[in-house]
């Protein structure tokens, strides 16, 4: 019986000492082959132009932009080849924009060494891997969106998402590498996020997410503890 050949891949990752131990760790299966390495979206590009692999294993932050917009250019321009979204940031909000960029995987750097060989295998066969654990929270976060309070209904996708993220006490900034968005779009959005909720500050907007949350979760109204004086 011949053997199988060898997958081929691009390994796309910012930091050099993750290519390296990937390719070694990746090439010892020998049902690997690791064809390039790159460090950023445009390389990235590049490289799979050049070496036509059968998979992508792709970080999510990369410095000249994110994985997922690469993913989308790549996924583009060679509908045959598949990625995989190797990523240590477990966001639902990532996950989502990952299938929706052609992403055929996406998995947390935590993975076992055999699961990764095996899930680049799968990938390269055809079949769609996500983590199970991340899919199974945002499944719950849309099985639960039938209770969305009808002010912050008024709200997009994204400016919820937004909004999470300032009730977590994060900046601007911060939420811009979160979202893969520059800085002055996240701007734009809060913006247009308190216009919606009538509101003129991101503290209100967060202290009324939080109220929200809480009275969600409660087992008890929030009228009860006011009539106590609680």
């Amino acid at each position: 019986m011949a053997e199988k050949t060898p997958v081929r891949v691009v390994l796309v990752d910012d930091h050099e000492v993750v290519r390296q131990g990937l390719r070694t760790l990746l090439e010892a299966t020998g049902g690997v082959e690791v064809v390039s390495e790159a460090g950023s979206v445009a390389e990235a590009v590049r490289r799979v132009g050049y070496d036509t692999p059968d998979v992508v294993v792709m970080d999510v932050r990369l410095p000249d932009g994110s994985g997922i917009s690469a993913c989308r250019e790549i996924r583009s321009r060679w509908p045959d080849i598949k990625v995989l979204i190797l990523t240590s940031y477990a966001d639902e909000g990532a996950l989502v924009d990952a299938i929706q960029a052609g992403a055929a995987g996406y998995v947390l750097k935590r993975i076992r060494a055999d699961e990764l060989v095996k899930s680049i295998r799968r990938v390269a066969d055809g079949e769609s891997l996500l983590d199970p654990m991340m899919t199974e929270r945002l499944f719950e976060k849309i099985r639960g969106t039938g209770d969305t309070d009808p002010i912050l209904g008024r709200l997009s996708p994204q400016e919820r998402r937004i909004l999470d993220y300032i009730s977590s006490g994060l900046t601007n900034k911060q939420i811009a590498e979160q979202m893969f968005l520059a800085e002055k779009t996240v701007k734009n959005y809060v913006s247009n996020m308190l216009g919606k909720l009538e509101m003129s500050r991101r503290s209100e907007a967060a202290a009324y997410a939080a109220r929200i949350s809480v009275g969600r979760h409660s087992q008890y109204p929030a009228e009860g503890w006011d009539e106590e004086g609680g």
